[in-house]
């Protein structure tokens, strides 16, 4: 299901600017709290009415500012699980499902019954709300969705109020329980981890705009902009300057790099994540793009440790990420006097 969306909100000390367009079954925005991935789908659910613009959700123009149009949230098409589920406390399971349907009683109850048996809630249609766990609200929640035959399903942070083992267990629930939806889901989320397991194409947004936009796993192997770079992970990030054709001067990490590539003339920055830096321990085995490093404090966790170094050449501190099983040689050869990059794996950002 094609979506289209065009629109400029102004809130006052914020301003949305979002213009994307997409075919993607699953697309995920990600982006930290405040940056306007709510604001966006509230704009496509119709709760939220922009400024400026058009939205289009498949061959429907769902709003223009130009034509005059607003269609109400009930004849968008739209369903919205928001992060609470909004499910009526009051009111059964069934009760729930039926006030989203139209038609006659028969027509209701044969859609309420086939929805039940497929969201694994059949026999829990006279609880409420209070009475289901977090994974049945969901599916409840889910469900009310679904029997009103959505063409897109906009999910809003649905697992930010979550533990770690609760989270994990409900989104592997709910990516199953979409996967006969044919249409499109929209899920707006701070947690890298989440969209990156959820989202085919993937939006980073930062203050109202979108950074980026491309197939998830392309964009988290080369975001191409700082703040993106940031968003994706990367903990560390310089400023950069090319040097000829093929070098860079890496500025806070005080060392100069040498790609087999060319440096492209709108390299502001240069990332590397935690986990690629190859521990070089001793001067002999040091060479061509390696950083001097001293280490300045280790945090422990329980399946790696995460090592902070002091660029003895740079201005700022380098994350250096190993895992457990990893480490036993470094009781024998101490600590690396040196981080060695890989090239290959070297982000070459913009601002």
């Amino acid at each position: 299901m094609a979506c289209s969306v065009s629109i400029k909100k102004n809130m006052g000390s914020f301003s949305l600017d979002m213009q994307f367009q997409t075919e993607a079954k699953r697309l995920g925005i990600l982006g930290e709290s405040g940056a306007g991935k709510s604001m966006c789908l509230k704009a496509i659910a119709g709760i939220l009415k922009p400024d400026e613009g058009e939205i289009h959700i498949g061959e429907n123009c769902v709003f223009s500012k130009e034509k005059k149009l607003n269609l109400p949230p009930q004849k968008r098409k739209v369903g919205y699980l928001f992060q609470s589920y909004a499910l009526f406390p009051h009111m059964s399971v069934w009760e729930n499902l039926s006030v989203a349907l139209k038609g006659s009683k028969e027509e209701k109850e044969e859609k309420i019954r086939s929805i039940l048996e497929k969201m694994e809630l059949k026999g829990m249609e006279k609880r409420l709300p209070g009475k289901l766990s977090g994974g049945q609200q969901q599916r409840a929640a889910l469900a009310r969705i679904l029997v009103g035959e959505p063409e897109i399903i906009l999910l809003d942070e649905p697992f930010s109020a979550l533990d770690f083992s609760l989270r994990d267990r409900m989104q592997e629930e709910l990516m199953l329980h979409l996967e006969d939806f044919q249409g499109s889901c929209i899920m707006v989320s701070h947690s890298r981890d989440e969209l990156y397991r959820f989202s085919e194409e993937l939006l980073i947004v930062e203050n109202g705009r979108i950074l980026c936009q491309g197939e998830t796993k392309t964009l988290f192997k080369n975001p191409g902009k700082r703040a993106a770079a940031a968003l994706t992970g990367c903990k560390n990030i310089s400023k950069a300057e090319k040097r000829g054709e093929n070098g860079l001067y890496a500025v806070d990490w005080g060392i100069e790099l040498q790609l087999d590539q060319e440096i492209p003339d709108s390299l502001s920055y240069v990332g590397y994540r935690a986990h690629d830096f190859i521990p070089v321990f001793s001067e002999e085995e040091a060479g061509e793009n390696c950083i001097p490093v001293r280490l300045e404090n280790i945090a422990d966790y329980p399946f790696e440790k995460n090592f902070y170094f002091q660029a003895k050449e740079g201005t700022e501190r380098i994350v250096f990420m190993e895992q457990r099983e990893s480490l036993a040689r470094w009781e024998q050869l101490g600590t690396p006097k040196y981080l060695k990059v890989d090239t290959e794996k070297l982000l070459l950002l913009e601002e």
